[in-house]
């Protein structure tokens, strides 16, 4: 039954999830009306997560996986992360902010992978099980959003103590998880290993690099959305907007039902073609409700509730994809490969040039709230996901033989 197992696992994705929705999502807002950033620091800011994505892998196979309990490793990372959370607000301009931020991306993000991998080796069923505890770490985010709007927190340092403080808590209860000992004692390990790189075999297959291809390509307009939507609706003089951003969470949760369904009945084309739709449509509804005063709110709520369609049938499904095409000796490095590119490179560019876009459309000497050009903003990655979405739907070629077998498996 394990049951006692799933709740551990269950409050551990709930706390680590917690941290990250309490911050994230705000911070854009806080950086731009507090601290007075620039756009381009904004989205260096931002891009701080995909460094510490970056480091992490490293910091995985050559450290964690080889010498440390990963229980304590958690324990380690989440006491160290807090410490520095709880530091973040004492630095108020960019060049001391910037470096004490990517030191701290750098503490939280190897706790992601290493979260997953240490549920996955305790759970009995992990293809049945692991899905729903995961499902606690939308939930885990959406409390972190209605905590923090209920604190009045998205333009205060308050956000930065709230993670803090959950993440010392994610530290301490880590030591309540199963012991997971190295699992690469003594073992050698190559830097294409560490990477993924070993997947670039699969890069043979022309649908597969078609795949890799508009994956990092969706990637960049995709980080359009966290760099700007909180600065957007900050303007639009939304408040408690950290609470109702956690919609796109409750929207993940239903949709994250509805995928196997979506699989089995339209393949992998199909469904990933409507994940790749969802992006263009959710930057069209933002651009189109910069002038439509009446239907501003309806506008900017279905563009928040799509999340759930932009983020499960693009990336779980593209997960599921990559996963039906490795073979078992280079499948964990296939999902290495595509961490490194949604969480670090990808992540890395569209937040750089989302943040150059943002400071491009600042509007000078202008009074009131409004300080963006916003049409303009969310024109930029509505057209460039509509140009992702012709070339996934006229390339891609969809193995469709094995779908259902697929999660006929699962």
């Amino acid at each position: 039954m394990q049951t006692a197992l799933k709740i551990r696992l269950s409050f551990f994705m709930f706390l680590q999830y917690f941290i990250w929705g309490s911050w994230y999502v705000s911070m854009g807002t806080y950086l731009a009306n507090v601290l007075k950033f620039t756009g381009q620091e904004i989205g260096a800011a931002y891009g701080a997560f995909a460094i510490g994505s970056m480091i992490s892998p490293f910091f995985v196979g050559l450290i964690a996986d080889r010498y440390f309990a990963s229980e304590k490793m958690l324990a380690v990372l989440g006491l160290l992360g807090g410490a520095v959370l709880c530091a973040l607000p004492s630095t108020t301009v960019f060049h001391s902010f910037y470096p004490t931020l990517i030191l701290y991306c750098a503490l939280y993000a190897p706790t992601l992978a290493l979260g997953n991998s240490l549920s996955l080796h305790h759970l009995r069923d992990s293809k049945n099980d692991f899905p729903r505890v995961k499902i606690f770490s939308a939930i885990g985010w959406i409390a972190g959003g209605v905590t923090l709007s209920l604190l009045k927190g998205e333009q205060s340092p308050v956000q930065f103590y709230v993670a803090g403080v959950a993440s010392v808590l994610l530290g301490a209860f880590s030591l309540a998880l199963p012991h997971t000992p190295p699992k690469k004692t003594g073992g050698n390990i190559s830097l294409g290993e560490v990477l993924g790189f070993d997947a670039l075999a699969l890069m043979k297959k022309p649908s597969f690099a078609i795949f890799i291809g508009c994956l990092f390509l969706i990637c960049i307009p995709l980080y359009f959305y966290f760099v700007m939507m909180s600065i957007y609706l900050t303007e639009l003089q939304w408040t408690g907007l950290a609470g109702k951003m956690t919609l796109a969470q409750i929207s993940d949760v239903v949709f994250l039902f509805l995928l196997p369904f979506m699989l089995k009945s339209l393949g992998y084309k199909k469904t990933i073609f409507i994940g790749i739709l969802a992006w263009a449509a959710r930057y069209f509804l933002l651009a189109g409700s910069v002038n439509s005063l009446s239907l501003q709110s309806p506008l900017i709520f279905a563009a928040i509730l799509l999340h759930g369609v932009c983020y499960d049938f693009l990336f779980i499904a593209g997960q599921l994809y990559v996963d039906d095409e490795a073979n078992e000796r280079i499948r964990g490095a296939c999902q290495g490969f595509i961490a490194f590119i949604l969480w670090g490179i990808g992540a890395f560019v569209g937040t750089m040039l989302a943040g150059r876009i943002l400071a491009q459309h600042t509007l000078v000497n202008v009074p009131g709230p409004i300080q963006h050009n916003w049409r303009e903003i969310w024109m930029a990655p509505a057209l460039g996901a509509s140009a992702v979405l012709v070339i996934f739907m006229i390339f891609f070629r969809d193995p469709s033989r094995k779908v259902a077998d697929t999660m006929n498996r699962r």
